[in-house]
């Protein structure tokens, strides 16, 4: 990486982790993914449970492999026969592991979901949620984060997908109505009422959507 974004990625961390404390959330910045992966590693208790949604950027930095290969309960809801069990057992894990659509410098995470499994966990149940962050979804408010979560990550999502939607077609968000739509809840989670919840890996580089 060009080392005059090295630093610029550094430093916007450091602004984005102060507003995460703001916010009663935790913030970290790691230099490459083996850091990202040593990060939230840390924070996952041994034997503890551990389920997600779905988080492209974990992938990515290789932190399911990793949890896949320890010592860790990992619900693969994916593998299981039961997807709607995988998700609801999401709920009582120790540990959430998610991807983020956006963030603002301030530190207020932004989501869109479809199913809806992901958001609501984020809201409530797991003990920890841990977000996996490429310094590419930070965003300078909160109006240009909405505005990445729709016309950046909801297009790129539906076309992975294989949805038909507006979107797909003209890759960017037409406020549909489709019966496609992944558009279906928007979370900003502004505050985090309980302390050490949800914990914040700023990751330098360019991961997920």
């Amino acid at each position: 990486m060009n080392e005059n974004i090295f630093k610029r990625n550094a430093l916007l961390a450091r602004k984005v982790i102060k507003g995460l404390e703001s916010r009663n959330m935790s913030g970290y910045y790691a230099e490459n993914r083996e850091k990202a992966v040593e990060f939230a590693l840390n924070l996952i208790p041994e034997g503890g449970t551990v389920t997600m949604g779905g988080a492209t950027s974990a992938h990515e930095i290789g932190l399911v492999d990793a949890i896949k290969a320890g010592n860790y309960n990992f619900i693969d809801r994916d593998q299981c026969a039961d997807k709607r069990a995988a998700m609801l057992a999401a709920y009582d894990a120790d540990v959430f592991l998610s991807g983020i659509n956006a963030l603002t410098e301030d530190g207020e995470l932004v989501n869109i979901d479809g199913n809806s499994n992901r958001v609501s966990a984020i809201c409530q149940g797991p003990k920890k949620v841990v977000f996996i962050v490429g310094m590419n979804k930070v965003c300078p408010d909160l109006d240009a984060a909405m505005k990445r979560a729709r016309n950046v990550a909801a297009p790129i999502n539906a076309q992975r997908f294989g949805l038909s939607t507006p979107c797909c077609k003209t890759g960017a968000c037409m406020d549909c109505k489709s019966p496609d739509t992944i558009c279906c809840q928007f979370l900003i989670t502004r505050f985090s009422r309980h302390k050490d919840r949800i914990h914040v890996i700023l990751v330098n580089d360019t991961l997920g959507f």
